[in-house]
């Protein structure tokens, strides 16, 4: 039986009802394919508001989510106020270089909802400013500004997963299924190779 775990002396048993990762105005494909990929590994739920800075058909985009893209749940909003207007129940953390408490600090309950802003200017200052105790930063030395929004968000994310014993995922595998992982990944290098009849 998994046992709760504890934070600031009181127990949290239940894990969030579910996980949701909200990219505001992301810029670059890369990124945003590395996030589906890590939402995909996790069962979150992504969110994208424009503008985006690419199509949803990029191919950087795709080739960054390989193909896990059918494992996301991608829901894509013309603007910030029809994203919390669809999403009105939802617990909001918004993480930003001006939060004033670390990431770790989240006690993640309910519809969890971790907002990331645009790899270049982070998210509006008006929407911080109507909420600065739910405003949290990532620690890092005082000459860096950023991390990687891809890094940025798998750091978060399996933080809160870590706070609930990763309900749902499955934590361990074996040295059988590693051989399986492996004769299925030669047998499709050699179909590969195979020249066309």
């Amino acid at each position: 039986m998994r046992s709760p775990v504890r934070r600031r002396g009181r127990k949290i048993n239940q894990p969030p009802s579910s996980w949701n990762i909200v990219l505001f105005a992301p810029q670059i494909p890369q990124n945003t394919g590395n996030i589906a990929r890590t939402c995909a590994a996790t069962g979150a739920h992504l969110h994208l508001i424009k503008p985006l800075g690419f199509s949803l058909e990029n191919r950087w985009l795709r080739r960054a989510g390989l193909d896990y893209w059918p494992l996301v749940e991608v829901s894509v909003y013309d603007n910030l106020d029809e994203f919390f207007h669809q999403n009105s129940n939802g617990n909001f953390f918004y993480l930003t270089k001006y939060g004033s408490k670390s990431y770790a600090q989240i006690e993640f309950s309910g519809d969890v909802f971790l907002v990331f802003g645009q790899e270049t200017y982070g998210l509006p200052l008006s929407l911080l400013g109507k909420n600065p105790e739910r405003c949290y930063r990532i620690p890092m030395v005082e000459e860096a500004r950023s991390l990687n929004l891809s890094n940025a968000v798998a750091i978060v994310l399996y933080e809160g997963l870590r706070q609930h014993n990763f309900a749902g995922l499955k934590i361990s595998r074996s040295l059988a299924d590693m051989r399986k992982s492996h004769q299925i990944q030669e047998t499709r290098k050699r179909s590969s190779r195979k020249p066309n009849q």
